[in-house]
C-alpha cells in the first residue's frame, strides 16, 4: 500500500509543477474534480482544423495538428469515459480525421514533416522523404474512434470500417508484433468496435485470442529493466483487474503495483526512462511535463489495484 504521506507529496508536486491538463486529470481521479475542467484544459491543445498539437504528447513541440497528437487527445477522452458525440472536441476530431490531412489513402501518418521545424524527440523526426507512417499506430486507434463516434452513414465511418477490416485481418493472419504501441492501438480498435456493436467485422474472437497471447509475449519480465529503460510494462495494456489481459499476467501486473510504490522518489514522483539529446532546454521542460503525466498514470494504476485504500 502507498502511504498517505507519499500520496500527499505527489499531490503537492502536482500542484507546484504539473501542466493544467495533468492537474485537472489528477483532480478528476483523486479529488472529485470536474470532467469539464479536464475537457477545458484539453481543448487548449485543439486547433481550428479539429486536430491536436502544441506538445500534447510532450516529445513533439509541433503546434500543428498531427495524427499522433490527436491520438493522444482520444486517450485522454477515453481515460475520463467521455462519450458525448455532440461535444465540440469530438466533432473537431472527426472534422480533422475526415479532412484527409496527414492521410496517405490507407493510414494516417505516424510522423509528419512539420515536426522537424520545432523541438522534438528523434523518433518524431521526419526523414528526407517527408511524412512517415506505421501500419497500425495510430491508425487502428483513430479508425476505432471514428467507428464509435461518427454517423454510421458518413463517408468517414464507411472509410474507417474498411480500414479497420484491413488492419484487423492483416494482424490476425500475420506474425506477433514487437511494437507495444502498435498493439495498444489494435487493442483500442477492438474495444471501440466492441462498444460500437460491430465486433463481427473484426473476427472478434480470433482477434481477442491473439491479442491476449500478444500482450503476454510483449511484457518485459526482467523487472530490473523497468528502472532504467523504456520497456513494455503491464500497465501498457492493463489498467485494472477487470482487464481481459489480467488473468494471464496476474503476477507481473501485481508486481508492477509493488514496483510503482517502491520506485517513488522522496518528492513523490517517478523519473522518465527516456530522453532526447537535441534541444536540451526544451527537453528539460518536456521531462517535467512527462513527470506529471506519469504521476497521474501511476497513481491511477495503484488506485485501480487497491493500493490507495483509505487515501482516495
Amino acid at each position: 500500500m502507498l502511504s498517505k504521506e507519499m500520496f500527499e507529496k505527489t499531490r503537492s508536486w502536482m500542484y507546484r509543477n504539473a501542466r493544467p491538463l495533468d492537474l485537472a486529470r489528477w483532480q478528476y481521479h483523486f479529488e472529485g474534480g470536474s470532467r469539464d475542467r479536464v475537457l477545458e484544459a484539453l481543448s487548449a491543445y485543439q486547433n481550428a482544423d479539429g486536430g491536436f498539437g502544441h506538445a500534447l504528447e510532450p516529445d513533439s513541440w509541433n503546434p500543428n495538428s498531427s495524427p499522433i497528437q490527436t491520438w493522444a487527445a482520444t486517450e485522454i477522452l477515453r481515460e475520463i469515459s467521455f462519450t458525448d458525440r455532440d461535444h465540440p472536441i469530438i466533432k473537431g476530431i472527426l472534422l480533422y480525421l475526415g479532412s484527409g490531412a496527414d492521410f496517405d489513402g490507407q493510414v494516417w501518418n505516424c510522423v509528419v514533416k512539420s515536426n522537424n521545424e520545432y523541438p522534438h524527440a528523434p523518433w518524431w523526426h521526419a526523414d528526407k522523404n517527408g511524412s512517415q507512417h506505421d501500419k497500425y499506430n495510430p491508425t487502428a486507434c483513430l479508425a476505432g474512434f471514428v467507428l464509435y463516434f461518427s454517423d454510421p452513414d458518413s463517408d468517414l465511418h464507411i472509410k474507417c470500417k474498411r480500414i479497420s477490416s484491413v488492419l484487423a485481418e492483416s494482424y490476425v493472419n500475420g506474425e506477433l508484433l514487437d511494437d507495444m504501441h502498435a498493439v495498444s492501438c489494435l487493442i483500442r480498435l477492438m474495444e471501440y468496435s466492441y462498444n460500437s456493436g460491430i465486433t463481427s467485422l473484426f473476427y472478434s474472437h480470433i482477434l481477442r485470442h491473439k491479442l491476449i497471447k500478444q500482450v503476454k509475449a510483449l511484457i518485459t519480465t526482467d523487472t530490473d529493466l523497468w528502472k532504467t529503460s523504456y520497456v513494455c510494462k503491464p500497465s501498457q495494456f492493463i489498467n485494472s483487474r477487470d482487464s481481459i489481459f489480467y488473468p494471464d499476467n496476474k503476477d507481473i501486473a501485481e508486481q508492477e503495483a509493488d514496483f510503482i510504490i517502491s520506485s517513488i522518489s522522496p518528492e513523490g514522483i517517478w523519473d522518465v526512462t527516456w530522453s532526447w539529446s537535441d534541444y536540451p532546454d526544451a527537453w528539460a521542460i518536456s521531462r517535467n511535463w512527462w513527470k506529471g503525466h506519469i504521476a497521474v498514470n501511476n497513481m491511477l494504476y495503484l488506485k485501480n489495484f487497491g493500493r490507495l485504500a483509505d487515501i482516495v
